[in-house]
C-alpha cells in the first residue's frame, strides 16, 4: 500500500447563531437565527513514522476539532453577530442585556463569514497541513463553500 498519498480529512461542527444584515432588502435585515453546520477539510501526507502516536494520520481529528472549536464554534455559538457600525448606544444596550455579542467589520453573511473562518482556521493549522475546503450551511437548503484552489 502506498503511504505517501495526499489525503483529505473532514470534521463536522454544529452551532447556533443569530445575526442581522442591515441594509438588506428582505427579512434578513432583522435579527434572526440559524442552526449552522460547518464542515472543515484539511489535507496532507499521513505520518509515516511508526513510533509517532499519530502514525498513519494526516492529522488527529481531535486536534482539528480543538482548533475549529477554539477559533470558531466556541466564539460564535449562541452569539448575536452584527456589523460594527450600529450606533454605540444600541450596542451598549445590547451588551447590558446579553453576554455574547460579536461585532464584525463586515456584513455577517455566510459568504463573508466563511472567508473569515477559513483565515482563522488556516492560521492555526500545524505545518504541513493545508486547509482545503470549508462549507458553512445556514439553512437546510442554503450554504456557502470555500475552496483552497480558488483562493
Amino acid at each position: 500500500m502506498e503511504t505517501n498519498t495526499y489525503i483529505r480529512i473532514t470534521k463536522e461542527f454544529k452551532f447556533e447563531m443569530a445575526h442581522a444584515l442591515p441594509g438588506y432588502d428582505g427579512l434578513c435585515k432583522n435579527i434572526h437565527g440559524h442552526s449552522y453546520e460547518l464542515l472543515v477539510s484539511v489535507g496532507g501526507i499521513p505520518i509515516a513514522d511508526s513510533s509517532n502516536p499519530k502514525y498513519g494520520m494526516v492529522m488527529d481529528f481531535g486536534d482539528l476539532k480543538k482548533i475549529v472549536r477554539e477559533t470558531i464554534v466556541d466564539k460564535f455559538d449562541h452569539s448575536l453577530v452584527l456589523r460594527n457600525d450600529y450606533p454605540d448606544d444600541f450596542i451598549e444596550k445590547l451588551k447590558e442585556n446579553y453576554e455574547r455579542i460579536i461585532l464584525l467589520d463586515y456584513q455577517p453573511t455566510s459568504e463573508l463569514m466563511i472567508s473569515d473562518f477559513a483565515g482563522r482556521i488556516k492560521g492555526k493549522l500545524p505545518e504541513g497541513i493545508d486547509l482545503k475546503y470549508v462549507m458553512l450551511r445556514e439553512t437546510v437548503t442554503s450554504y456557502a463553500e470555500w475552496f483552497a484552489g480558488e483562493n
